[in-house]
């Protein structure tokens, strides 16, 4: 806000004229800095715009719905992602054996950690949750030590509801022995719906 003239002090060009260099320096000068304030403001608004708006828009059915400790978001507080968005992180392929089936399997997927780095996310474990409600805690440790993947196809088919899909934890026990074990298949959920990072 600018500075009133001091009493006396009129706006007409003959006022004008009289008024002290220094008080016409001081106006200028605080007219000035609101102006730069008014841009900084809008810039910043901008930056906060483009913030939120870092990951795009699902254009199918939303399969999987990421929320807690992330920086990349497409709605106020989560990631949602459907098939396509997943694919485009890229894919592996696992064959190993499964303690929910019989022979060895074979399932094409995301690793998590894949997806985790995606969504800049950081934290001690994911709280992994199924369409109805079932959840199981994984700690982080196990997707950044080990190629454990989010399967969307199973023997070559994509992965219905019916047949555990759209997305099934798969943990690689045959190419690491230890982790074929209780501990470990309590945590391969299927039909997956949601993950919570925590911190």
């Amino acid at each position: 806000m600018g500075k009133a003239l001091p009493p006396g002090w009129g706006t007409t060009k003959e006022q004008v004229s009289k008024v002290p260099m220094q008080w016409r320096w001081l106006t200028h000068t605080l007219s000035r800095s609101a102006t730069l304030a008014s841009f900084a403001i809008l810039a910043l608004c901008s930056l906060s715009e483009d913030a939120v708006a870092l990951l795009d828009e699902p254009s199918s059915d939303v399969i999987l719905v990421v929320t807690g400790n992330i920086s990349e978001k497409n709605t106020a507080d989560a990631a949602h992602l459907d098939r396509d968005m997943l694919l485009s992180l890229g894919t592996e392929t696992l064959d190993t054996s499964n303690p929910f089936e019989e022979g060895t399997q074979h399932f094409v997927g995301v690793k998590i950690s894949t997806l985790i780095e995606f969504l800049g996310a950081s934290g001690n474990s994911l709280t992994v949750t199924a369409l109805d409600g079932y959840s199981v805690e994984i700690p982080m440790d196990d997707v950044k030590n080990y190629p454990v993947i989010l399967a969307m196809e199973w023997n070559g088919q994509a992965m219905s509801v019916r047949n555990k899909g759209p997305l099934w934890v798969v943990y690689p026990i045959d190419q690491f022995p230890k982790l074929n074990s209780e501990e470990y298949s309590s945590r391969s959920i299927w039909q997956i719906s949601r993950i919570d990072v925590h911190k």
